[in-house]
């Protein structure tokens, strides 16, 4: 995690390059440069250089999941029976495993975890939670299933970073 005075570090050109590659990954590094404002050697250099500091951490294609089959995006809300650090790591250790689960987060207020999941059908949705339900140390679930997602964007906001 980056602190708050190693993100002054960058520079105009360094966010500028960040937000060019959130919107548009593929893009050659001659059109980066060129959108940037600077030649493609220092360009390439500044790209290495942020991948090599963590603040660009991998490349993705953005897939349309009901054409690949799943079919159901869903949201759970998962308490614990236990906040012990031994308890909270298992269980995203466990998670880890289930290729469904997209994203995991610790929460505070109303769970322990945030998880998305992703399911072919609304019984592999059942399947998935009751997988959830039955895990060790699992004392609640609640399920919130998306109806539609109006707005999913990748990446943070480079227009407010520093300013």
């Amino acid at each position: 995690m980056q602190t708050e005075t190693e993100a002054l570090s960058l520079d105009e050109i360094d966010r500028k390059i960040i937000a060019e590659l959130q919107n548009d990954g593929r893009m050659t590094n001659v059109e980066l440069a060129r959108r940037a404002g600077i030649s493609p050697p220092p360009c390439l250099r500044r790209v290495r250089r942020l991948e090599e500091a963590g603040y660009i951490q991998g490349y993705h294609a953005q897939t349309d999941a009901q054409k690949l089959g799943w079919q159901i995006s869903f949201f759970v809300i998962v308490g614990l029976e236990s906040q012990k650090q031994s308890v909270l790591e298992a269980f995203e250790q466990l998670v880890a495993t289930w290729p469904e689960v997209r994203e995991c987060h610790m929460i505070r207020g109303g769970g322990d975890f945030l998880l998305k999941l992703m399911a072919r059908d609304a019984a592999h949705e059942n399947q998935l939670t009751a997988r959830l339900t039955n895990a060790s140390s699992v004392a609640k679930v609640q399920t919130l299933q998306t109806i539609r997602t109006s707005r999913a964007v990748p990446g943070v906001p480079m227009d407010r970073l520093n300013g």
